[in-house]
């Protein structure tokens, strides 16, 4: 499969992905734990058939450490013991979130609760923001049918301004 178009080749596309970029850089430098932000990115981008968001996650995460087991159950959550409260808290925030379009009232107090027991204001910001920031990397992405396997860690890693 070929993209349809090279967003990074394009003058235009690629001062939106520089902007994209430094937002994504704001959150990962915030205090929500890295190992969080990989499992929340992961799993949005399973929700939203996101192959390139899938390879690029599951890379770095494994990069930084994240074992195989937890990367290959985040897709089943709920019915495994790898994740803790926390983790489990924010993989409910993302799926909700993430199928907000599908949810009569979108993000349940249930749920935000439940986050608001395990993180503080900053880590919620920056969760809320990694939320939105993934699945609007992921509909770029789909949209230009950019494909999973070719990624390499740190590939993007000179895009800060």
């Amino acid at each position: 499969m070929e993209p349809r178009i090279d967003l990074m080749a394009n003058e235009l596309g690629a001062k939106i992905a520089k902007r994209i970029y430094n937002v994504a850089l704001a959150i990962q430098q915030s205090p929500l734990p890295q190992a969080t932000q990989d499992l929340v990115m992961l799993r949005a981008s399973q929700i939203n058939g996101c192959g390139f968001c899938i390879d690029y996650h599951t890379k770095d995460a494994t990069a930084a450490g994240e074992s195989a087991v937890r990367l290959h159950l985040v897709a089943a959550w709920r019915e495994s013991t790898v994740f803790t409260e926390a983790e489990q808290a924010a993989l409910a925030l993302t799926e909700e979130g993430t199928r907000i379009a599908d949810a009569h009232h979108g993000v349940s107090d249930q749920t935000w609760d439940r986050v608001r027991k395990h993180y503080d204001d900053d880590q919620i910001v920056a969760l809320v923001s990694l939320i939105a920031m993934i699945n609007a990397n992921n509909r770029l992405n789909v949209i230009v049918r950019n494909p999973g396997g070719s990624y390499e860690p740190g590939m993007f890693a000179g895009m800060a301004s």
